[in-house]
């Protein structure tokens, strides 16, 4: 699949930190309520840490309790679906559309939400850019 965004592995490791590289390049997981976005409630807009590519809006995260940021809607196609049946689980797996970047996972258990749905993403995988 072509992207915006290409880079070398070795690339990815150079601009990445490890831990940046294990989530976003390597499908990791962050653990649970310790990333930098969990609870902010800062304004702006959510992007890429691999790439800058411009993907959520504050106004669609909301508390869900997971341990990791939670969004309700991506920004228009931005992000692609990955079906993930790893870890004994059937899930979509979330990916920057502009870098094939692992941002997180989407569940349609968004209680109260507008769309529905959960888009479960790890902090680590994005940099928010506030409002002026």
């Amino acid at each position: 699949m072509g992207y915006q965004v290409e880079k070398s592995d070795e690339q990815w490791r150079e601009e990445l930190s490890p831990e940046e590289y294990a989530v976003l390049r390597q499908a990791g997981t962050e653990r649970p309520f310790v990333g930098e976005y969990t609870d902010t409630e800062t304004t702006g807009v959510y992007r890429c840490k691999a790439c800058e590519a411009e993907l959520f809006v504050s106004d669609t995260k909301f508390h869900s309790d997971c341990g990791w940021p939670s969004f309700y809607q991506p920004m228009t196609d931005t992000v692609e679906y990955i079906e993930d049946n790893t870890l004994g689980m059937k899930r979509v797996e979330v990916r920057c559309a502009n870098c094939g970047s692992h941002l997180g996972h989407v569940f349609p258990d968004g209680v109260g939400t507008p769309t529905g749905d959960r888009y479960c993403i790890n902090s680590i995988s994005l940099t928010l850019t506030p409002n002026a």
